[in-house]
């Protein structure tokens, strides 16, 4: 029968032996600190991070002194822990050798892998590692000054790590990878995100590259501007009807945009009579292509200190407008104030039947309708309201009283203004 003492032999405790254990002790105490707090100082959070900014103390120093130069200090961190490492393996293994003969050289190779791997694994890194995950910041703040004094006393070896490491990744092929603006896209969907909103506010500011001026403009059918010839009654009325604090005026046609009137301007002259020349207060108009990044549009708007654009295209004649707000949107989504109706471009006949404008955009038609808002956009092409998508699908104008068959409703035309379609009644095929 196979026993124990067939493949070692126990040998007594000494007085070596136990300086040994107390040393491996603290070399395991080490190198559980020094991977704590790796995790702890590469896991703070920009909020934290804020909050170190804000104190004067010591500890907050250190931690900013650290993380200024995070190359030398993942270099210290790993060559602290290698050392530390090695050292416990050597001592390790003189402690076995003291305590135990073997008997059997395959049985003593996987007695020493495996206690030492045990050892280094539990409490040189899965513990300290799963603590300092969730005490983050308290761990960094203890254990930056010491951490710093580390970086000090292995700079010559941590010089030396980072200029090679820095030469081999600059000549590396390949090295640096561009993600493209699909990959970062892809990659916002695959991450659990706190909330839906912070999920659709990360995918509208990857957006901005490649959202044009066209697709969140005004329509130039849908813009409220003035008229140079226009009384200054006239344009009272127009101010308070719209509620807009930036005006465009044109002259004769809005292909002849003037410039653009700040509400603020006509503010001292409220009492005026209708004579009044208020067209002495415009403001020069900024125009842009309709093909214009939104992200670099934003920028120019931040440049320039202004907070709308006139679009136009290649001849010059005017698209519509795009303001500020309507960037701001495409990142944060909807923005509405006490002055606006949620409601203002649809109304609700009965439980399946609703009257929408023309102009309502496919996501908010999606939305109230509870249409497939995918099997939408398929069949709309490039357009991006429910005219429109009729307009795509019938590939013609439409008359007055005609309907299609939209997904699992009926789009009719219920009025008209000239050609283009003011107001479409839908009615929904609920399934049950």
């Amino acid at each position: 029968m196979v026993t124990l003492t067939d493949f070692v032999t126990f040998n007594e405790f000494s007085a070596h032996c136990i300086l040994l254990f107390v040393l491996v002790a603290v070399l395991l105490a080490v190198s559980a600190f020094v991977s704590g707090s790796e995790t702890a100082l590469f896991s703070l959070t920009p909020v934290d991070i804020k909050r170190v900014r804000e104190s004067d103390t010591g500890q907050d120093r250190a931690i900013l002194a650290l993380l200024s130069d995070q190359e030398y200090l993942l270099a210290t961190i790993l060559i602290a822990n290698n050392l530390v490492n090695i050292c416990i393996v050597m001592l390790s293994n003189n402690i076995i050798n003291e305590l135990v003969v073997f008997n059997s050289t395959v049985f003593e190779f996987v007695v020493k892998t495996v206690i030492v791997t045990f050892l280094l694994l539990l409490f040189g890194e899965i513990i300290p590692k799963l603590y300092t995950t969730y005490n983050s910041l308290p761990f960094a703040r203890n254990g930056a000054p010491l951490l710093l004094v580390l970086r000090k006393l292995l700079y010559p070896f941590s010089f030396v790590v980072v200029k090679i490491t820095s030469r081999v990744s600059g000549s590396a092929p390949g090295g640096k990878h561009n993600l493209s603006m699909d990959e970062i896209s892809n990659a916002i969907e695959m991450t659990s995100t706190p909330t839906q909103e912070e999920k659709q506010m990360l995918t509208g500011i990857v957006s901005l590259v490649n959202t044009e001026v066209g697709q969140i403009m005004k329509p130039r059918v849908d813009m409220t501007a003035l008229d140079v010839t226009d009384s200054y009654r006239e344009v009272k009325r127009l101010i308070i009807e719209s509620g807009f604090s930036r005006i465009p005026v044109y002259e004769e046609t809005l292909d002849n945009i003037k410039g653009v009137l700040y509400v603020k301007d006509m503010l001292p002259f409220i009492g005026r009579e209708d004579s009044f020349d208020w067209t002495r207060y415009l403001r020069p108009a900024y125009f842009v292509p309709d093909n214009k990044k939104i992200n670099d549009m934003l920028e120019e708007f931040q440049s320039r200190k202004v907070h709308l654009a006139i679009v136009v295209d290649e001849y010059g004649s005017t698209m519509g407008l795009v303001s500020m707000e309507d960037i701001i949107e495409e990142i944060v989504g909807e923005i509405s104030d006490e002055s606006d109706n949620d409601e203002s471009f649809y109304t609700r006949l009965d439980e399946n039947t609703y009257l929408f404008d023309g102009k309502t955009h496919l996501v908010d038609f999606a939305k109230v309708t509870g249409l497939d808002e995918s099997k939408l956009h398929e069949l709309s092409g490039e357009a991006e309201t429910v005219a429109g998508l009729m307009l795509e699908i019938k590939r013609d104008f439409l008359k007055k009283g005609e309907s299609l068959s939209v997904c699992d409703a009926a789009l009719t035309v219920a009025s008209l203004e000239g050609r283009r379609i003011d107001k479409v009644k839908v009615v929904v095929n609920r399934h049950e």
